[in-house]
């Protein structure tokens, strides 16, 4: 399955690294822009004055380990698309060219289910999306968010739980749904 992930999912660190860390374990296939990859380090000076040089050496780390991630088109694809925000029209281009499945978003008004739908593609909150992929492949997923934990917890000094860190990382279905199978067992 291939995914296209907005800027809005790629920028939050917690986030993003459960996002990829799935990715890594081979149970979907990441797609981006060069565009999009922009807007999170410009979008990453809000974090001070070292915000844009991290997450420029963060984006240099996920180019390498997705060499094919990076989606590029013709400015005609663009021309012919339509969005209420034309400002995302990169987006969903970038989703066309790919071939996406889905679009993996938190900006749901701005891309209208029935003008995707037209293009061949979905559109899926993170947490939904993390949600369903937990629910097809739990040891996987729960993987992907053991070995963020493992860093949450390493570089910021704190003991993190589970539940907490998804929580604050705007993923509280997959942070129930790993709570709740832990407790089964």
């Amino acid at each position: 399955m291939k995914v296209l992930l907005d800027t809005c999912v790629i920028y939050p660190t917690v986030m993003r690294e459960v996002l990829l860390g799935v990715a890594a374990q081979g149970v979907f296939e990441p797609l981006w822009s060069a565009r999009i990859l922009e807007e999170w380090a410009l979008a990453s000076r809000k974090l001070g004055p070292l915000g844009e040089v991290q997450a420029r050496g963060e984006i240099a780390q996920v180019r390498a380990a997705w060499p094919k991630a990076e989606v590029r088109w013709k400015p005609s694809l663009e021309q012919r698309l339509w969005l209420p925000d034309a400002n995302d029209i990169h987006v969903l281009a970038a989703a066309v060219a790919g071939s996406a499945d889905v679009i993996v978003t938190e900006n749901a008004k701005d891309f209208p289910r029935g003008v995707l739908a037209e293009e061949g593609v979905s559109r899926v909150d993170a947490d939904g999306f993390l949600r369903g992929l937990f629910e097809a492949q739990p040891g996987l997923v729960r993987e992907a968010c053991e070995g963020v934990l493992a860093e949450a917890r390493r570089l910021s000094g704190e003991d993190w739980t589970m539940r907490a860190l998804l929580k604050k990382a705007r993923l509280p279905r997959l942070a129930k749904a790993l709570e709740k199978a832990a407790e089964a067992g």
